[in-house]
């Protein structure tokens, strides 16, 4: 299709009915067990599954992150499987899709708790931890959170465990001396520090609530058993069976993805995921530590951004570079995945970086379209509520606070891409 009638399919006007600002909960049945940024909207991945799928079909998220759209495909008895590089995220979900039996989750807490009372602080701990936990925790909070990790462990089904490890992660931030209202990782030297033996009890009994709700809604759309699971892979190569996906949901990472690798490095190093932060980064799309060091691209929209970028800044040109590469390789994975008659439905933002516009959206679906797939509609929404880092630094295009002085409001709108594979 010709170059500016393609982009006319993005100069729509915003449909309210997609924006769901009368109710934008994040929170309900499982999806409110951990914090996570650029969190899913589960109104609207439950919009799209009820739009696009039919009972029977297998639904795929290649980003699945902290596990919206599995959760909502197993709640409308739809299988899924998702793929996330994130190990963080790949836990979370895990918790996240298994509802545990109410009475036996209560048996199981109770015999943790038990275990949790012989707590001896006069013990050392088990075993030396990584330097940044020294950085971000205090001893006493450090040996505290080093005990329940250990007596978690113990726990022998995988589930509970799970359940009980991300309740665990979630209140890392608040026992550390990590800046509370941040998503940047700095130390607040004036925090009060919440004690992890009753922030543990309060999380655990939050989810707990929550794991009834789904169990309940689960039994009532007998979907208790419907397949879904989480692999800890690459979304430029999934594994995921060729032709297996009747759709797709998904939402991509934005430019310089990797600062989210960041957000959760408090769990990756307590848990082992890590051993440093930048190794973690390097796994995540459109890192400026690719090999490739081009500035250029085969897609044509996704040329113009990063010609447009090169001559302010040959560094972020070759980040948006790397992540445009990143991504043709992701849309080629999708098209494969996908059967005969498949959509993708792709839900993306655009942003600016270095006063440049960055059409992602726009980019993405020429992506899709040179892979063979055909665009069907591009909706354009509101975003009332996303928990993600809204504010970037107009001269780096790095997350910021509302206090700089190069402050940029961005997201306040996002696009819905549905794409059809015919053959």
């Amino acid at each position: 299709m010709a170059h500016q009638t393609f982009l006319e399919k993005f100069e729509t006007s915003v449909n309210d009915d997609w924006s769901f600002s009368e109710n934008r909960s994040t929170d309900n049945l499982s999806h409110g067990y951990h914090r996570y940024p650029a969190k899913f909207v589960p109104q609207l991945v439950k919009k799209l599954i009820e739009t696009y799928t039919v009972e029977g079909d297998k639904i795929v998220d290649v980003f699945a992150g902290c596990g919206t759209t599995l959760v909502e495909s197993k709640v409308h008895g739809r299988r899924s499987e998702g793929v996330d590089i994130n190990p963080v995220a790949q836990l979370i979900t895990r918790a996240k899709i298994n509802a545990l039996d109410p009475e036996v989750l209560k048996i199981q807490y109770s015999e943790l708790q038990s275990l949790i009372e012989k707590y001896d602080h006069r013990k050392p701990l088990n075993k030396a931890r990584h330097a940044r936990i020294d950085y971000w925790f205090r001893h006493w909070e450090k040996k505290k959170i080093s005990f329940l990790y250990e007596t978690i462990l113990t726990l022998r089904d995988e589930q509970f465990r799970d359940f009980f490890l991300c309740a665990l992660s979630n209140i890392l931030k608040n026992c550390s001396r990590w800046l509370q209202t941040s998503t940047k990782p700095q130390i607040d030297p004036n925090k009060t520090i919440h004690e992890p033996f009753t922030s543990f009890a309060s999380q655990v009994n939050r989810m707990t609530k929550k794991n009834k709700q789904f169990y309940d809604e689960l039994v009532k759309n007998n979907a208790i058993n419907i397949e879904c699971e989480i692999k800890l892979a690459d979304a430029r190569a999934t594994k995921i069976r060729s032709s297996s996906a009747n759709a797709i949901i998904t939402s991509p990472p934005y430019v310089t993805s990797y600062e989210y690798a960041d957000i959760h490095q408090l769990t990756g190093y307590w848990f082992e995921y890590i051993s440093d932060i930048t190794s973690f980064r390097r796994n995540f799309i459109g890192t400026f530590f690719s090999n490739n060091k081009k500035t250029e691209s085969s897609v044509p929209i996704a040329k113009e951004i990063i010609d447009q970028l090169t001559p302010i800044s040959k560094k972020s040109a070759g980040e948006v570079a790397n992540y445009f590469k990143d991504m043709f390789s992701v849309s080629k994975e999708m098209h494969r995945i996908l059967k005969p008659g498949g959509v993708v439905c792709l839900v993306v933002g655009n942003t600016t970086m270095k006063g440049v516009k960055i059409q992602s959206a726009e980019a993405f679906a020429q992506m899709l379209s040179m892979q063979g797939l055909e665009i069907e509609s591009v909706i354009k929404r509101k975003i009332p509520f996303k928990l993600i880092p809204t504010i970037r630094d107009e001269k780096t295009g790095k997350f910021t606070t509302l206090n700089s002085i190069n402050k940029k409001l961005v997201y306040p709108e996002e696009f819905i891409i549905i794409a059809r594979k015919k053959y």
